[in-house]
This record gives C-alpha cells, sequence and structure tokens, in this order.
C-alpha cells in the first residue's frame, strides 16, 4: 500500500474510531490523521503478531479493522494521558 494511501486509511480510521469511543476527545483533524496513522501501524503489528495478518491491501476487511482497532487503542492512550496532563 502507497503512502498516500496509508495517510487516507489512517485518517478514515482515526475518524471512524472518534465517532465510536463515547465522550469528547481532543485534537482537530491533524491529530486524527496522527493518531489514525499509528493506530493503523499498531493495528497492523498486532494483526501481524497475533493473527499472521497484514495491512498490505486498502480494500481488504482485515485491514479495515486491524486499522480502526489499533486508532482506538490509540485514542484511549491519548486519552488517558491528556487527562493527566490538564490536571
Amino acid at each position: 500500500m502507497g503512502f498516500i494511501a496509508f495517510l487516507i486509511l489512517g485518517l478514515i480510521a482515526g475518524a471512524i474510531a472518534k465517532a465510536i469511543l463515547p465522550g469528547r476527545q481532543g485534537g482537530g483533524i491533524i491529530i486524527t490523521l496522527i493518531l489514525g496513522v499509528v493506530g493503523a501501524f499498531l493495528g497492523g503489528w498486532i494483526g501481524s503478531v497475533l493473527f499472521n495478518t497484514n495491512i498490505n491491501e486498502f480494500f481488504s476487511l482485515s485491514t479495515w479493522l486491524l486499522a480502526i482497532g489499533g486508532s482506538i487503542i490509540v485514542l484511549l492512550v491519548y486519552g488517558m494521558i491528556s487527562k493527566r496532563s490538564a490536571r
């Protein structure tokens, strides 16, 4: 998968992850893009370690599920860190 496709996947996966998580998450479109791309990397790594699958194809269901799952994990961690620093 190309770099631009991976950025688009990360942006969409980050936006979907924000919509799935309850409550209000901070950050704008740039933070969503960064966290989505990091989440897609994390989801791809978890998928390769646990399920022996990768995120190679853009239109694959496993690619999207791994990227969204990784983005949810990254958003949860980001939410915990940002709440601690706000105190």
